[in-house]
């Protein structure tokens, strides 16, 4: 059977659509993944918070991505509402999303961070059982909304071996290879994420 050719208003129909398509949200990726999803926020102080997002079972928590988000400075009018719920303890991704803006991520590093300390405070939120290399993800997060086009914070994700791989976030994510971190660079990033004080 031969097959006709695909109208070119029909397939840039398409491409327009896919491209408009909403990024699924970490929080949505873990719901959707284990069922359910909260957030513990671990610390925030000067500019950076630490936080877990779990999933729940059985009464207990297991840290799906452990992030690490370093806020840009100089607060912006046009977010201050929604930046404060964060600030509060509320999911970046949901209340920006609730609050009309789209996100965008510029990817920076992909990459795995073994985790060989079973009591290192980061195994124990994850609830690891023997040592693995968690897929570590880098990015930029920019708030877009009309014109408007803000960048909001560099965050760094540890995640779950059971949830995320450093290979299925090379399959989500596309590296900005202008943007991506020399070694020296990346290093004090990875570093944030061993840092228990």
């Amino acid at each position: 059977m031969r097959q006709q050719p695909v109208s070119p208003v029909i397939l840039a129909a398409a491409l327009s659509a896919c491209a408009h398509q909403p990024e699924l949200l970490n929080s949505d990726r873990i719901e959707k993944q284990f069922g359910n999803y909260e957030i513990v926020i671990l610390g925030q102080n000067a500019g950076v918070r630490r936080s877990s997002l779990n999933s729940v079972a059985d009464g207990k928590s297991t840290c799906r991505t452990y992030a690490i988000v370093q806020f840009v400075d100089g607060g912006d009018g046009e977010i201050e509402e929604p930046h404060q719920d964060v600030l509060a303890g509320q999911s970046i991704g949901t209340t920006f999303r609730e609050s009309g803006w789209n996100i965008r991520k510029d990817t920076l590093h992909i990459g795995t961070l073994p985790m060989t300390d079973l009591q290192h405070p980061v195994a124990r939120l994850m609830r690891l059982e023997h040592g693995a290399d968690l897929a570590v993800h880098i990015y930029r997060m920019t708030l877009e909304k009309g014109d408007q086009s803000i960048q909001y914070a560099t965050i760094i994700e540890a995640h779950h071996p059971d949830y995320l791989t450093a290979e299925a976030l090379l399959e989500l994510y596309a590296i900005d290879k202008q943007q991506q971190f020399s070694s020296s660079n990346l290093a004090p990033l990875l570093a944030m994420i061993m840092k228990t004080d």
